[in-house]
């Protein structure tokens, strides 16, 4: 269904707002089971990424700062998911 969620503590640069949206989102759609939520779905769907976000931020902002930054780079960091991003957005882009 979804990779591991990403570990967002102790980024160099700090995790911004797109990245903690997407490890929320990734949560929602584990814990939900919805990868692809319906009309029927989506406001209860949107809602949850939304305050899960939130909170993400308060607890990324309370904690200290870590001692070694995350063994893993993010997925929105990696060179081949931005292509794939950018090759989505430029196709719905000619679509439209």
């Amino acid at each position: 269904m979804c990779r591991n969620i990403t570990e967002l503590r102790g980024l160099q640069p700090a995790a911004n707002d797109e990245e903690i949206e997407a490890a929320a989102r990734q949560y929602v759609r584990k814990v939900s089971g919805i990868t692809h939520p319906t009309e029927r779905t989506r406001d209860a769907f949107e809602r949850a990424v939304a305050e899960i976000a939130h909170i993400t931020e308060h607890l990324l902002a309370d904690l200290p700062d870590r001692r070694q930054p995350p063994q893993t780079v993010p997925p929105l960091r990696r060179p081949e998911v931005r292509a794939r991003i950018a090759e989505r957005e430029a196709a719905a882009a000619a679509a439209s």
